[in-house]
């Protein structure tokens, strides 16, 4: 049986990763310029300028699974520290270093679980093949592979978006494999993400996401399908910015029997409600 105690010490961990996080951001306060992001599930097609860097602290909360597959009063949270540089105008390559607390309540066995632990490191490439300044929509390729010695992954996007005006909106088309439990088993996702914004004035900017998720188990079932939608909020300044995404799931279909007893969302794999919050500063 976990004890308090093993709660305390998964909070207080998160906590010494979020204050890290924002001392590497004070570091470069000074001689920064944003490059923000409008939206937190969605990749823009722009990249970096040569030369230019950014730290962002990524902070995820997905939260309330079922206690029908045993997980009520689920919550787990997924921290990200990346940084980020333009090789090229048209390159830019990120260092992740990832993280991750769970928590839940087992009401069958009547004990509460918890954990703390090192997600891996990724690396992010991003190519800007056509600029939308120049296209009427921008196209950009995305990988990402990532290792934590038990398990590896690697992630491509499509990521395409364009400005019209205040207006702006972002499509991404996500392929991920993941090799689990010793690289033993294999697990196939995909993923649709759009986001829709529109600037208010200099600092500010609202909008919408919609995130669609795709489980294929050893690429041989389809196992379930769920579909996010929320709103985004954003702030920027001279030097740094913040976007806020807060998604409820909407609806989810599992091909696979009804493990959660609910015909409408999918409850043992996903969540009802996903939350990101993204900080970022240039140097």
């Amino acid at each position: 049986m976990k004890t308090d105690f093993l709660k305390s010490n998964v909070n207080w961990k998160i906590w010494n990763r979020l204050s890290l996080g924002i001392v590497v951001c004070g570091l470069g306060w000074q001689n920064a310029h944003a490059t923000e992001r409008l939206f937190t599930y969605s990749y823009e097609p722009e990249t970096m300028v040569q030369g230019t860097s950014e730290f962002e602290q990524w902070v995820t909360l997905r939260t309330q699974r079922t206690k029908e597959v045993g997980k009520e009063n689920f919550n787990r949270w997924e921290l990200r520290e990346e940084f980020e540089h333009g090789v090229t105008d048209n390159y830019t390559v990120a260092l992740y270093v990832n993280t991750k607390a769970q928590s839940f309540r087992d009401p069958v066995a009547g004990t509460d679980e918890s954990e703390f632990e090192f997600a891996g490191v990724s690396i992010e490439n991003r190519f800007m093949v056509l600029n939308p300044a120049e296209h009427a929509v921008g196209l950009a390729l995305y990988l990402e592979p990532g290792f934590s010695g038990e398990e590896a992954e690697i992630e491509q996007k499509i990521i395409l978006g364009q400005r019209h005006g205040a207006w702006k909106w972002a499509l991404n088309l996500t392929h991920e494999t993941e090799w689990e439990d010793n690289l033993h088993e294999i697990e196939g996702k995909l993923e649709a993400s759009l986001g829709i914004a529109r600037e208010l004035g200099k600092r500010c900017w609202i909008g919408l996401e919609a995130r669609n998720v795709n489980a294929l188990p050893e690429y041989e079932t389809w196992e379930y399908t769920a579909l996010y939608l929320g709103p985004v909020i954003g702030y920027r300044r001279e030097n740094w910015w913040a976007t806020l995404t807060v998604m409820p799931q909407v609806f989810g279909v599992n091909y696979e029997g009804n493990p959660d007893k609910d015909r409408s969302l999918v409850l043992d794999e996903q969540e009802r409600v996903n939350i990101r919050l993204i900080f970022g500063i240039s140097f």
